[in-house]
């Protein structure tokens, strides 16, 4: 802690040597200085995307002498060379294209199961010392505005932050937005509570858009269908979800309501076409709620200052609870296979890791506790893979495979060759209808594999 901050007698920290800036009780140092704080064998617990600090993560690399650094983090959208060293371990509650990258070069890369609502737990459990997160300093206001991402890791900053044995750094980017929150929450943190503020200023990391397929586009329309004026709406990641949300913003009707723990580009699309009010959610009405937002500058651009959507902590937004008691709640999410019963498999191929539990199963779950709410799974049929085509709808999963989420909860699965509403289908007629939505090559084995669950009740083409 530099001897400017009143607390660098109490706080674990070593001094820095730099002519420092404080506001409040933090100090101003650049990402460097703030490395040299660090020990050699430390825990550091970061947030997931856009609330990981940049220029904290790069400067990590700039020590060689680490003994055991950990870090907690979640879907990396910066560079963390770090991660390449010796001695430098990280655990990760969901892989993206950075993690994926940096384990395919060799970093000590773990995955840690749990779903968005347990990162809290698993974060506490790793009992990290320091602290870190990205969010944008209001020096009049005395807070740090957590901006596009509050997720689990609030209390846990507040935690490090309240602990003089332990060390809060946040990064002060003042390119991100800020952002609102809704009573009894709050999105932001007492500047009093932290002890170094990183000089930050990184142009957010921008989520470009797939533009999607002609399979895309149909499957996008099929689950378009099954949306009512008025819904209230969910959308994941993926082309799929969006060009179901530009679909939505093109058609006529609205009246939509928004409650998702990702802000996409899609649901912006349907704020810029007039087709959101969230006057009849049921909860959290008159503000789209999310735990966090993932997409262009233009969309950052609009969040700021915008009260027409709100950050609440994922306890929240993804508790199946809440989720079901949103007015005709309507979720759209992608999957990587289905089995014959409707277990699905979203987050690994062959048994490698490629993305994460996530909130998938719990608004999956939420959406299938109440009689006029929707859960839409959306895939191709196929995908090639070295070579060889394979079908997504299977008659059963390999020996090993990763399910995200069970047969109970699943409610209906669309690719471009229509949809397999599942709810209230027993084993076999499930098998018989998603055998239907299948790839033509693959029909008639899935249609004998079928038989294994005896003869459906009901009538099929």
């Amino acid at each position: 802690m530099s001897p400017c901050d009143p607390r660098a007698t109490t706080r674990a920290v070593l001094p820095v040597q730099s002519a420092c800036q404080t506001v409040g009780m933090a100090t101003y140092v650049t990402a460097e200085e703030a490395v040299s704080n660090l020990r050699a064998h430390d825990v550091i617990g970061m947030g997931l995307a856009l609330g990981n600090p940049p220029r904290l993560l790069q400067a990590l690399n700039t020590r060689t002498d680490w003994e055991q650094l950990t870090i907690g983090a979640t879907l990396l959208v910066s560079s963390a060379d770090v991660l390449l060293q010796p001695n430098v371990a990280m655990r990760s509650g969901f892989f993206g294209p950075v993690e994926r990258l940096y384990a395919g070069l060799g970093a000590d890369i773990s995955f840690v199961p749990a779903g968005f609502r347990q990162f809290a737990v698993t974060l506490r459990r790793m009992a990290p010392r320091v602290m870190a997160v990205q969010g944008r300093v209001d020096k009049a206001a005395g807070l740090v505005n957590l901006s596009l991402h509050v997720g689990g890791t609030r209390e846990e900053l507040l935690l490090a932050g309240q602990d003089p044995t332990r060390v809060l750094i946040v990064e002060d980017n003042p390119l991100l937005p800020l952002t609102h929150s809704m009573a009894p929450f709050h999105n932001t943190l007492p500047l009093d509570l932290v002890d170094v503020v990183i000089e930050g200023g990184e142009v957010p990391f921008v989520l470009v858009d797939e533009p999607g397929t002609e399979h895309d586009q149909a499957i996008a329309d099929t689950a378009a269908s099954f949306v009512v004026n008025g819904a209230t709406l969910q959308c994941g990641i993926g082309p799929i979800p969006n060009l179901v949300a530009l679909a939505l913003a093109q058609r006529q009707g609205g009246g939509y309501g928004i409650h998702s723990e990702m802000f996409t580009n899609g649901l912006f699309a349907l704020h810029k076409a007039g087709k959101v009010t969230n006057a009849n959610k049921g909860e959290f009405a008159g503000a789209s709620v999310t735990t966090f937002a993932l997409g262009s500058a233009e969309m950052y651009a609009w969040l700021h200052d915008n009260r027409d959507v709100v950050f609440l902590p994922v306890d929240a937004v993804n508790d199946p609870t809440i989720i079901r008691d949103n007015v005709n709640f309507t979720s759209i999410n992608g999957a990587i296979s289905v089995d014959a019963v409707g277990q699905i498999v979203a987050e690994a191929i062959d048994g490698r890791q490629i993305s994460g539990v996530g909130g998938h199963e719990d608004f999956i779950q939420g959406a299938s506790m109440a009689i006029d709410d929707v859960s839409m799974v959306v895939l191709h049929s196929t995908a090639t893979i070295n070579g060889e085509l394979r079908s997504r709808i299977v008659p059963s999963h390999p020996a090993g495979a990763i399910i995200s989420t069970p047969r109970h909860h699943t409610g209906i699965i669309i690719t471009e060759y229509g949809a397999a509403d599942l709810r209230g289908l027993t084993l076999a007629e499930r098998a018989r209808a998603l055998a239907e939505i299948a790839h033509p090559t693959f029909r008639a084995g899935l249609r004998s594999a079928a038989a294994q669950f005896g003869l459906p009740r009901m009538a099929f083409p």
